[in-house]
């Protein structure tokens, strides 16, 4: 009976003992925005840690990066009498500000739609409409239409076969972060997939925020919006009257 017993304990324990999990690593889990920031460079890396061997088959690695989600309104233009006109708005109930999502191989290769959904791995299931059908019927339309506007405004990346992986222990991802980031924390998922399922899955959080100048004025729009304004039109006054005088001493040269 006692036999019987452990060998049920180790039935149930050697699953566990097999599973592969994740050691991430940032080059930084902090940006910092300032006046003359650009854009920076992130590499994301890390290993696979098990306590077995290898198993058969190709392991794939997803990586993917969330900014603040935020409230969007996604608008369609018709042309009426000749000229474009907004006919339908549609609001979305949540879009992340910046998303990325790399691979080691084509998502639609090593990822099913159920895993998808269960992860909300890929663009399409970041962003969140509930409730936008009852505006119009075609609102998959819309969402597509939001990340290809972002797409082309570099907000919104798709990098497949971006992330390296070295002998099924080791990967690694440089990602370029542009420069037009909302402040916030940005969420870090690490998914390890075998025959198109998720495995193991590690999350870590990047915190970027103003810094110097950027900040001060951030804080003085929020907190002292009269005297924001107030510093603004007197900022906006002298640049007028120093361009004119420039131009004064120039024709008068």
């Amino acid at each position: 009976m006692r036999r019987a017993i452990w060998l049920a304990i180790w039935l149930w324990a050697a699953p566990g003992l097999a599973q592969e999990t994740v050691v991430l690593g940032l080059s930084q889990d902090r940006v910092a925005i300032t006046t003359q920031f650009d854009g920076s460079e992130l590499l994301i890396f890390g290993a696979i840690r098990r306590e077995t061997a290898i198993p058969d088959g190709p392991l794939d690695v997803i990586v993917t990066l969330a900014g603040p989600s935020q409230p969007v309104t996604v608008r369609r233009k018709e042309r009426r009498f000749g000229i474009w006109v907004n006919t339908v708005a549609v609001p979305l109930a949540a879009a992340p500000s910046f998303y990325a999502v790399a691979s080691s191989a084509p998502l639609t290769d090593i990822l099913t739609e159920t895993e998808d959904l269960r992860h909300a791995i890929t663009t399409r299931r970041a962003i969140r409409d509930v409730g936008a059908a009852s505006v119009a019927p075609d609102v998959a339309n819309f969402s597509e239409a939001l990340i290809r506007l972002r797409e082309a405004q570099g907000t919104y990346l798709r990098l497949d076969g971006a992330v390296r992986v070295d002998q099924a222990t080791l990967f690694r991802l440089r990602l370029d972060l542009p420069s037009a980031l909302v402040e916030g924390a940005y969420a870090t998922r690490i998914f390890l997939v075998r025959d198109q399922v998720v495995i193991a899955r590690e999350d870590a959080v990047i915190d970027v925020r103003k810094e110097g100048l950027e900040r001060a004025l951030h804080a003085m729009s929020r907190e002292q919006p009269l005297l924001y304004g107030v510093l603004s039109l007197a900022i906006a006054v002298v640049a007028g009257w120093g361009a004119a005088a420039v131009f004064r001493a120039i024709r008068a040269g």
